[in-house]
């Protein structure tokens, strides 16, 4: 087999969102979705992996999804349809993790056991490998993030997530809730970076919401 796993390529994203999947996704899911159900998840809606003491997992049709850590509800992750979420971690005995829905969403869902055999079935294990890989990026790269960069870094790097969210949710909540959602930044030490960042023309904001992106320099 000659699987080939491409790096991040694409300028205008500047993280492992650039290298999402898409076709591998889809081609999981258009063999899996006959063999799972279907039902309509609401905004704010609570996901757990776990139904009883079995695993479940789901697919994202239409609609986008957090990935958020129990306790303090930090957003590890977010992913607009198409996705696939419960697969990535299902060796993990504890429900760290749950699922939030953040605009009404058409999702399926099936026993992790039988996805995994439906997986084998089909062969479908090349692209498993690319959505595993995707989505372990995903969440290395907001780890490092957090614990690693400046405020600053941080923050020019939450703006630019923000820009790649789709309309509805980019106008549902305020850039600094957002930021303050997906890391440990106080909210006054958002809000003045914010400030800064608009004074300066970097970026335009109405009302809290972010409207443009002008230039964020990698220093500031």
């Amino acid at each position: 087999m000659n699987t080939k796993i491409t790096t991040g390529t694409n300028p205008g994203i500047t993280s492992a969102l650039g290298t999402k999947p898409v076709a591998d996704i889809d081609k999981i899911i258009e063999q899996i979705s006959p063999f799972a159900t279907g039902f309509q998840a609401n905004k704010g809606e609570i996901l757990r992996y776990y139904s009883g003491n079995k695993r479940t997992c789901y697919l994202l049709h239409q609609g986008s999804v957090t990935l958020n850590r129990r306790g303090d509800g930090m957003v590890l992750n977010s992913e607009q349809a198409t996705f696939i979420l419960g697969v990535s971690n299902q060796f993990s005995q504890s429900e760290n993790l749950y699922i939030r829905v953040n605009e009404n969403a058409l999702m399926s869902r099936l026993p992790l056991e039988r996805f995994n055999l439906l997986i084998e079935s089909f062969n479908l294990w090349e692209s498993m490998c690319k959505v595993l890989v995707y989505t372990a990026s995903r969440v290395y790269e907001h780890c490092t993030l957090v614990s690693q960069m400046s405020s600053y870094e941080i923050i020019r790097f939450q703006l630019l997530e923000l820009m790649n969210e789709s309309e509805r949710i980019r106008t549902s909540i305020t850039a600094a809730n957002y930021i303050k959602n997906r890391t440990y930044l106080s909210r006054s030490g958002i809000m003045r970076i914010l400030a800064e960042l608009r004074q300066a023309g970097y970026i335009e904001v109405n009302r809290g919401i972010l409207v443009a992106i002008n230039h964020l320099p990698l220093k500031y």
